[in-house]
């Protein structure tokens, strides 16, 4: 294994912590939370809207409904995977959570009870727009210890290694180096939290920023997932996580350009 000519996978997908056994995959989903609460609470407490105490009520509220969310997504979207096998809907350690579904969930269940605390939609989502794509940023490390998700063949020095059990699996002969798409997407929002703490100086309208995460990840996205190539449903010649990241960016977009009648651009 040269570490300079490609990027190795981890051996197990269990982290050891003195006596502890850690799932990695879980892990990496728990640090991303931790990350995106402690922001977004820092966020939402300097706006003078609410404090960190609120946000993480929100939080508690929130995150279990966005795993399941993304659970119940990444199920429907691929249930021949699970026909016949019911127990695995629950196996989430093996990893499996659709990012559209967990967001939508998360975020009406976030809207939920940040108004039942007084916490305008607006200001929500701008607090909590930079706070997703960190916590996706470390979350996709889940994938690396899965060995999952990894793109098609490269011979770019950053190529990503897989085991032999998971390169046969995907129908390639073994050494066969892999586009690391979870390293892509990794940084891709880590840039993208950056830009996004950037514009919110100068973006003045409340929730518009949650809009520019939207059409920010979605643009990204598109492009990624066409790197991928575990089984999905495709239509057109594009996978079904390209036509869903086309209809986002082209909504995000239009609510962006189209002109406003009212002070409030997303309802309070």
């Amino acid at each position: 294994m040269n570490f300079f000519a490609s990027i190795p996978s981890p051996s197990t997908g269990v982290l050891q912590l003195g006596p502890l056994k850690l799932n990695a995959y879980g892990a990496m989903i728990a640090l991303g939370v931790v990350a995106a609460v402690w922001l977004s609470g820092r966020r939402l407490e300097k706006r003078g809207a609410g404090t960190r105490e609120d946000m993480s009520a929100i939080a508690l509220w929130g995150v279990p409904a966005g795993v399941i969310g993304g659970r119940l997504y990444h199920v429907i979207t691929d249930w021949e995977l699970f026909s016949g096998h019911p127990e695995r809907i629950i196996q989430i350690w093996k990893g499996g959570l659709g990012i559209w579904g967990g967001i939508f969930l998360g975020v009406i269940v976030g809207i939920w009870e940040g108004r039942r605390r007084g916490i305008s939609t607006a200001v929500l989502l701008t607090c909590v727009a930079p706070a997703l794509p960190l916590a996706q940023s470390i979350g996709r490390w889940g994938n690396w210890f899965n060995q999952e998700l990894f793109g098609r063949p490269t011979t770019l020095p950053w190529g990503l290694e897989v085991s032999e059990f998971h390169t046969r699996q995907a129908g390639f002969p073994v050494g066969t180096l892999f586009h690391p798409t979870f390293l892509y997407e990794s940084l891709a929002c880590l840039a993208l939290c950056g830009m996004l703490l950037l514009l919110d100086k100068v973006v003045k309208r409340d929730g518009y920023l949650f809009l520019y995460y939207t059409a920010g990840y979605t643009l990204f996205r598109f492009f990624n997932e066409g790197l991928r190539i575990d089984p999905a449903h495709s239509a057109g010649g594009l996978r079904l996580n390209q036509w869903v990241s086309i209809v986002v960016f082209a909504v995000s977009v239009s609510m962006l350009v189209l002109p406003r009648r009212t002070k409030s651009d997303l309802p309070a």
